[in-house]
């Protein structure tokens, strides 16, 4: 499988427009893109995604304006025959105030290709129903795992794998380290024991040599907090600029 790039961005942050604008020029350099339905509480990310969300629920971001953001995105990039894939990223919180199968329906409907919730494991299953919604919609679970995962658990986790595994490539939340693990090699040599599918790698990644290294070892770097941040600092010239140099 050739090397990709996954992008994020939090829908309504800055605004709704200047997110479809991100992600349209995102489209020509990336082959996803995770767009974060915004959360009060996302234990997850670190503080510039979390600050993004918190302002983009301040700017009164619903989860139907995130809906409609990926249905526009879709549809427009399947007029201009962009390949690029879209994911909804979000807490288990907002899937099951919606309740999971309307919003896994809701979320095929308006063109997703899969689903990341951190906070939803598996042993839930039997309970909640999500994997068999996605399962039900043709939409992608993607598991994550960490450095701290176990054997056990990531062998449990293949069985229920589907699109590619997210690993996160550090301990902690997103963006907070400009360092990658340096035991990166061994730990994702630990989880391809156990899946064949594309190993994805997020948290931290800031840069070009972050991308090589990830490259040398898995499929997909993710660049989440950097994007954010050069938005913040330089908007769409300096994103165009950065992503063109990867």
């Amino acid at each position: 499988m050739r090397k990709q790039i996954m992008t994020h961005i939090v829908a309504g942050y800055p605004t709704m427009k200047r997110c479809r604008d991100i992600a349209l020029l995102m489209s020509a350099y990336v082959d996803f893109i995770e767009i974060q339905i915004p959360f009060s509480d996302p234990v997850a990310d670190g503080p510039t995604i979390m600050s993004a969300n918190q302002k983009a629920l301040t700017g009164g971001t619903s989860v139907e304006d995130c809906f409609r953001l990926m249905e526009e995105l879709s549809n427009k990039f399947r007029r201009n025959g962009v390949d690029t894939k879209l994911l909804f990223m979000s807490y288990f919180n907002i899937l099951h105030h919606m309740g999971i199968d309307k919003f896994c329906k809701r979320a095929k409907a308006s063109g997703c290709y899969g689903l990341i919730v951190p906070d939803i494991p598996i042993d839930e299953e039997k309970n909640e129903g999500y994997l068999s919604s996605c399962g039900e919609y043709d939409l992608m679970p993607i598991q994550i795992v960490s450095p701290l995962t176990t054997e056990d658990r990531l062998k449990k986790i293949s069985k229920h794998s589907k699109g590619f595994i997210y690993c996160v490539s550090r301990f902690g939340t997103t963006g907070q380290s400009t360092d990658i693990n340096r035991n990166l090699k061994d730990y994702l040599k630990k989880v391809r024991k156990y899946t064949k599918l594309p190993l994805a790698v997020g948290f931290g990644i800031s840069k070009k040599q972050h991308i090589d290294i990830v490259h040398q070892n898995a499929e997909i770097a993710v660049i989440g907090s950097k994007i954010i941040n050069l938005e913040t600092s330089g908007g769409l010239p300096s994103i165009k600029k950065f992503l063109a140099s990867l």
